[in-house]
């Protein structure tokens, strides 16, 4: 990412290179960043926030991050045939998932929701409020918006509500099981 697609972001924020800073992000959060190809672990950077204020509205007002750079990942279920399926969906916060058509056609369930938060919290490692793309269960597809893919900076949660991660939206797009998909977000 370059030094001016995180200052366009980063606000007030003081990000800082997150391989050296994985005190700052969720277990599975750090496995996921460890993971990935040292060119794009390289351009991940991570910033400390109030925790009070990891809910997107409240961190962009807060930071004076523009809230058409910050992504939200939501825990999307559905079930067929008894069994539960899950996927990470990650939007602009400029929008929202589709959930009813898009996310429930490529889960092939017949009807899909948000999961519940107690669900989502068990089954990502991460805090409510703070779950993001990077580390979610392997086996889960990871739905990524175009949009955000064409992002060159963007702002997601870390795994935690105490920081934040600022990546090029490009890398979302090379996380384990990601897909991207146009009109994800609506």
């Amino acid at each position: 990412m370059t030094a001016a697609a995180a200052r366009a972001v980063a606000g007030s924020l003081e990000p800082e290179p997150a391989l050296d800073r994985l005190d700052l992000v969720a277990a599975p959060v750090a496995d996921a960043l460890r993971a990935l190809p040292a060119g794009l672990a390289a351009d991940c950077l991570v910033a400390a926030i109030d925790p009070g204020l990891a809910d997107t509205a409240a961190f962009c007002e807060a930071y004076g991050s523009p809230l058409e750079a910050s992504a939200n990942c939501v825990v999307v279920a559905g079930a067929r045939s008894g069994e539960r399926r899950f996927a990470a969906c990650v939007v602009l916060a400029t929008t929202r998932a589709d959930v009813n058509t898009v996310v429930r056609k490529r889960l092939d369930v017949r009807k899909a929701s948000f999961a519940p938060m107690d669900e989502a919290v068990e089954l990502t490692g991460m805090a409510y409020g703070g779950i993001t793309p990077f580390g979610v269960p392997a086996g889960w597809p990871v739905l990524v918006d175009a949009a955000v893919v064409a992002t060159p900076a963007v702002v997601v949660g870390s795994g935690l509500r105490e920081s934040k991660l600022l990546v090029p939206g490009a890398v979302l797009a090379e996380l384990p099981g990601a897909e991207v998909l146009e009109g994800l977000g609506r």
